[in-house]
């Protein structure tokens, strides 16, 4: 008998072929998982990050099993004989601060700040950026023109120069734009209303005299015609219910940090997605959509949103560091998060006169800064990767 030899060019197109099936057997998710498990530093990154979060969570219960003081608990009697903060010790396991408080429980709880004011002004970022680029990408015109003008606008505005502006007229009384939000949550529940009533009676009273639709088609335009009427009444039952009393839209701490960063954040996200869907729209497909009549609410949120899903996810987890260190950065400034609340950038502004004397109380605080920083920065990275294949040149 003749043995037949096979040839490499032939092994390789069998395996090829074979990879090729296999691929074309997983789903998306499992496609993205599978290249994502090839990354192992995000692997590493993607697991402090969860245990960070469950840090931040569960931080009064570890501070207590670590048999730590309280955050904001003052022991003059933990200074050494010179008054200085006291190095690591068996009852201070990462020393104190100039004040005799736990660095140990001061760092955990400063985390709670820093995930607190990432994922709070990241997904107002993406929200408000996302449907602006959307808006200004897909109808173009004078839609385009005004909002890509309000983009320079807000660009133009020195970002550490409003911050100090907004902290120095904030700062003083109840904070700035004093309103009563119980009577404003009760005028959006009654404006609500009457939108409600006369968008959906104008529209009943428009289908009687054309032809009859589909109830599933009748059901999807009752939804999408009163989602702006849903937002309007969860903000103004939000408004009605948990803010009863007077206070202030801007208010000195936390809340100037957010302006800030949703303010910045927003251009930059609103010009990416506005480029994105400038490309998708010339797409066949949306084309053919437009050929078959398809309204452009369905357009926008059936086929245009979810081919921006991979980079809005990309973008957004790489919007996270970057606000992490914007907070830390204004309250190492001392416009930012106000004491006695314990928070990364205060703790490091606190203790940079005291660094010869206590270098573990920068070091802690920044280690877990810079910790932070780099696995989401690491984790951003492998997402790209993994949701946009062939930008890694796989």
């Amino acid at each position: 008998m003749q043995r037949q030899s096979t040839s490499p060019k032939a092994s390789g197109e069998v395996w090829a072929s074979a990879t090729a099936l296999e691929i074309g057997a997983l789903s998306p998710f499992q496609l993205f998982w599978r290249r994502l498990r090839r990354d192992r530093p995000a692997l590493v990154a993607l697991a402090f990050i969860v245990g960070l979060v469950f840090a931040a969570i569960l931080a009064p219960w570890i501070v207590r099993a670590a048999s730590a003081h309280p955050p904001n608990q003052q022991n003059i009697g933990a200074l050494n004989a010179f008054g200085e903060p006291a190095p690591p010790s068996r009852s201070y396991l990462l020393g104190t601060d100039e004040l005799g408080r736990d660095v140990l429980s001061r760092t955990i709880f400063g985390a709670r700040i820093s995930l607190e004011v990432a994922i709070i002004g990241t997904s107002l970022i993406v929200i408000i950026g996302v449907a602006l680029g959307m808006l200004a990408g897909y109808y173009r015109g004078w839609a385009d023109t005004l909002l890509s003008r309000m983009f320079d606008v807000m660009l133009a505005f020195p970002v550490l120069l409003l911050a100090l502006g907004l902290a120095a007229a904030c700062s003083v009384a109840q904070g700035c734009i004093v309103v009563n939000y119980h009577d404003v949550g009760t005028g959006m529940l009654i404006a609500a209303a009457g939108l409600v009533i006369t968008v959906n009676g104008l529209v009943v009273a428009r289908d009687r005299r054309r032809a009859n639709h589909s109830k599933e088609r009748k059901l999807a335009q009752i939804v999408s015609r009163n989602v702006p009427c849903v937002v309007v009444v969860v903000l103004g039952v939000l408004l009605h219910e948990a803010v009863k009393a007077r206070g202030a839209l801007i208010q000195p701490g936390l809340n100037v940090v957010l302006f800030i960063i949703i303010f910045a954040g927003i251009p930059y996200m609103a010009r990416i997605i506005r480029g994105l869907v400038l490309s998708i729209r010339e797409k066949e497909y949306i084309e053919a959509m437009h050929s078959l009549g398809a309204s452009d609410r369905r357009i926008l949120f059936l086929h245009i949103l979810p081919n921006l899903a991979p980079s809005i996810i990309v973008y957004a987890t790489l919007l996270v560091p970057l606000n992490i260190l914007f907070e830390a950065a204004l309250s190492f400034l001392g416009i930012g998060i106000q004491p006695p609340t314990a928070s990364w950038g205060q703790m490091i502004a606190a203790a940079t006169p005291l660094f010869d004397v206590a270098w573990w109380y920068m070091t802690f605080p920044g280690v877990a800064l810079v910790l932070t920083v780099l696995s989401f920065n690491l984790l951003g990275d492998a997402l790209q990767d993994a949701l946009q294949p062939r930008s890694a040149g796989r």
